[in-house]
């Protein structure tokens, strides 16, 4: 079975199909625009360690992923002292159960902890990244008949807590850090290590899709992308082609419906692989989201970035037969949206990108994630 993806945190596979010496000059601008945002994060620390508010440590994590990330930085080497205290932060606020969160979110939180934790060091960090793996997994749903996908959310992750409900997005943000460390939980002497159930998690991610031929729950349209979770589009409703009311596929769901496929190392042949390439080939824009215009749009440029490199696709080809350098204009989108002081902001404040903080980290780490494909 030809795969879509073999393992490396930044660069996923390395998209040999074009030549590097093409984008040799939004390279460099990408290092000075990537050095000047980690500047800015820099400065916002707090003297305890954290970024932003200490009971969302999940923005500690995205600032420490982008700093840790820098091409500049070498992680053979002891790392700057800030963020040793950032890391060692974070990994303090583990739970008993495993979990990293203060109050709330907690697989949100715990997905992104484990994420910057395992980039920093998973030697030092190996028995707090098992842990929260524990954790994890245990968040998986399976309702109703146990080991049986009977309901509509049964293999999924939600955000936990008072959300009943799981969710594309905390689902691929969850198998994305339990993928890249499945090799720190291994089994040892008596004590077994449980492992998500990913043959679960596909179908969830499946019912999430518009396309008929694998999703028979109400609602599903039949044009590749992906929703929020199945009965639910933040971007609404539409007629389907055959006049039939469901739900709206949107960018940011659509590209982390195909990371999740990616990581359940599904055939690049697979029927859901090459409706949701045609979806996102059919929409790609980087003026909005599609579906959600201003909404969450830096979170669509980082999941964006992340899984056309995973899913090594160096081009998109449009509707009207235009191949896309994705990661000239993407890189060049993000630099051109800095602000002076090295932060990024998007005035629609959805999902929290009115706090620079956060929005940084993403427009860094796409940055870094382009960067990566091009050594």
């Amino acid at each position: 079975m030809k795969s879509l993806i073999t393992a490396a945190i930044l660069s996923l596979s390395v998209l040999h199909a074009q030549d590097n010496q093409g984008h040799l000059s939004i390279k460099l601008e990408m290092q000075e625009t990537i050095k000047k945002g980690n500047a800015y994060l820099r400065s916002k620390q707090q003297k305890d360690g954290y970024w932003g508010e200490p009971s969302l440590p999940a923005f500690t994590a995205y600032a420490l992923r982008a700093q840790l990330s820098d091409p500049s930085l070498d992680l053979k080497k002891p790392l700057p002292a800030n963020l040793s205290k950032g890391l060692d932060w974070l990994a303090s606020q583990q739970k008993k159960d495993g979990g990293i969160y203060s109050t709330g979110l907690a697989t949100y939180n715990t997905s992104s902890a484990i994420m910057a934790l395992y980039i920093a060091d998973p030697v030092k960090y190996k028995e707090t990244i098992v842990k929260a793996r524990g954790f994890l997994i245990g968040q998986q749903t399976d309702w109703g008949v146990k080991n049986e996908s009977d309901d509509s959310f049964d293999g999924g992750i939600g955000y936990g807590g008072s959300y009943e409900h799981s969710d594309l997005s905390n689902t691929h943000l969850a198998i994305e850090a339990l993928y890249h460390t499945r090799s720190l939980a291994t089994d040892t002497g008596e004590k077994k290590v449980t492992e998500l159930d990913w043959g679960a998690a596909l179908e969830f991610v499946s019912r999430c899709q518009n396309l008929q031929a694998t999703n028979d729950t109400e609602n599903a349209g039949n044009d590749g992308g992906f929703v929020y979770f199945p009965g639910n589009s933040k971007a609404g409703e539409e007629l389907d082609e055959n006049g039939k009311t469901a739900l709206r596929s949107y960018g940011s769901m659509s590209y982390a419906g195909l990371l999740s496929l990616v990581y359940a190392d599904l055939d690049a042949e697979d029927p859901r692989v090459k409706a949701v390439i045609k979806w996102l080939s059919n929409n790609y824009t980087l003026k909005e989201n599609p579906g959600l215009d201003q909404q969450g749009l830096y979170y669509y440029y980082h999941v964006m970035a992340k899984t056309l490199a995973a899913a090594n696709i160096p081009a998109l080809e449009t509707k009207a037969g235009k191949k896309v350098d994705w990661r000239a204009e993407l890189s060049t989108k993000v630099i051109n949206t800095q602000r002076e002081d090295g932060s990024w902001i998007n005035k629609t404040a959805r999902w929290m990108e009115n706090d620079p903080i956060l929005v940084s980290s993403y427009a860094v780490m796409t940055l870094e994630q382009i960067h990566a494909t091009l050594r």
